[in-house]
């Protein structure tokens, strides 16, 4: 965990609270990729896969969230970067995924709108040490989570339970996106990468139509509305009258939210069919932000060990969609993928074949989406390696590639063949289909 003088992070501590992780789990060791790297890089060429989506810790950039930066952890960084040039894989790095160093949630976390500033320096020296190797950069990685399910619902770290909180967290985090892209000064493109999901209302009663109009608001257009210029939605405002005045959102901010996007990332693994009735069949969930409204699992759709619905068509239209209503640059699918049960079989295989339905259905509506005249610059498949799944430690597997957390030897599942014939082909050839 401390290695090379990282610091503690939210997760290291909310990993140590007892019943927040399944299992117990924790994060020190995951899958173990800050030592096998080399490794790592090498089954990805292998596989022939052009880039490579990874987070940088702060943590172990800037062990207390600020100030000098620890050289150990750039050096890090700068090796996987050089391991990758090297290996022709373009490198996509990621500067926010969760792991808020715990010395600036002690100071309010993200209700506190000194992190942005933090984070925005941050960003800064992560830039200056791999903008001569690095092109694209993504600032945050779903801060829908990091605000809801961090400082909303608890269920993630820091564990806090607060509407007024995440919503202060989610405009800061927002902002820390502005200030950070404002600070890496136009050296490089500069995208976002939320976790969009589609909702549908389950009947066409009025309260059914209204739960999904505001579980559409609080998921999606929250974030999308401020970073394509539209500031935040009218009626979602007056949702939220009751629980914060918003007054977190000071003059210039919007401004600053909604410079220059040079992509959109999407990260899509399931739409949600809304009801405002209360339900507790599984696979039911009230969705966060005290919206009532509930996503329950529609009728025959399969589902994936995560309980998230499989609907492949959902992705097409919600590439559509933001094509017609915001029309970014450009879009890059950042996150698409599924858990299931996989493990090594008698053979040593890992037979993992509803994995590889899944994929293929998603390519087919990202084609879909393609055709429709969608600009798409890029797909990337959620994830290489099985790894700590946060709330969910290690029961969850979305990996390529199965790791052996106690060994942590590496086996390309089947979907990896598979996957590499798709990037071989430049789409899914009939022989694959």
């Amino acid at each position: 965990m401390d290695e090379d003088g990282r610091g503690p992070s939210i997760w290291d501590t909310f990993c140590r609270i007892p019943g927040t992780v399944r299992h117990g789990d924790t994060g020190d060791v995951a899958c173990d990729q800050y030592h096998r790297y080399e490794e790592d890089v090498a089954l990805m060429a292998g596989f022939g896969v052009e880039a490579y989506r990874f987070s940088v810790a702060w943590p172990r950039i800037q062990p207390e969230g600020r100030g000098t930066p620890n050289q150990p952890g750039l050096d890090h960084y700068r090796r996987l970067v050089d391991a990758l040039n090297r290996h022709g894989i373009s490198p996509l790095p990621t500067l926010y995924h969760w792991d808020l160093p715990q010395a600036l949630e002690d100071e309010g976390g993200w209700g506190n709108r000194d992190t942005a500033a933090r984070f925005a320096e941050y960003a800064a020296i992560v830039h200056r040490s791999l903008r001569n190797d690095v092109h694209s950069w993504i600032t945050l990685n779903e801060p829908w989570v990091a605000a809801w399910l961090g400082y909303g619902t608890g269920i993630h770290a820091p564990g806090r339970t607060d509407d007024a909180l995440a919503l202060a967290a989610s405009h800061h985090l927002l902002l820390a996106h502005g200030l950070a892209r404002e600070a890496m000064g136009g050296d490089g493109e500069v995208g976002i990468a939320l976790n969009l999901q589609p909702a549908l209302p389950a009947t066409n009663g009025p309260r059914d139509v209204r739960a999904a109009r505001l579980a559409d608001l609080h998921m999606n257009r929250q974030f999308l509305d401020p970073l394509f210029g539209r500031g935040y939605p009218a009626e979602l405002i007056e949702h939220y009258r009751a629980v914060s005045d918003m007054r977190f959102v000071r003059d210039g901010d919007l401004e600053v939210i909604a410079g220059p996007l040079d992509f959109l990332g999407v990260n899509y693994y399931r739409r949600h069919t809304v009801t405002a009735e209360t339900r507790s069949e599984p696979g039911a969930d009230e969705l966060p932000g005290s919206l009532g409204a509930w996503s329950v699992l529609p009728s025959g759709v399969e589902a994936t060990a995560m309980a998230w619905p499989i609907e492949p068509q959902g992705l097409a239209d919600l590439l559509i969609e933001l094509h017609r209503d915001y029309g970014p640059a450009r879009i890059v699918v950042t996150e698409n993928g599924a858990a299931f049960a996989d493990e090594p079989a008698s053979d040593g295989v890992v037979h993992d074949e509803r994995r590889i339905a899944f994929l293929r259905d998603h390519i087919a509506a990202v084609r879909a989406a393609l055709v429709a005249g969608v600009p798409l610059a890029g797909y990337f498949v959620w994830s290489l390696l099985d790894n700590f799944e946060w709330a969910e430690g290690y029961s969850k597997r979305f990996g390529l590639v199965h790791v052996d957390f106690t060994t942590q030897a590496r086996t390309p599942k089947e979907s990896a063949a598979w996957y590499a014939g798709v990037i071989r082909h430049r789409g899914v050839p009939a022989a694959l289909g």
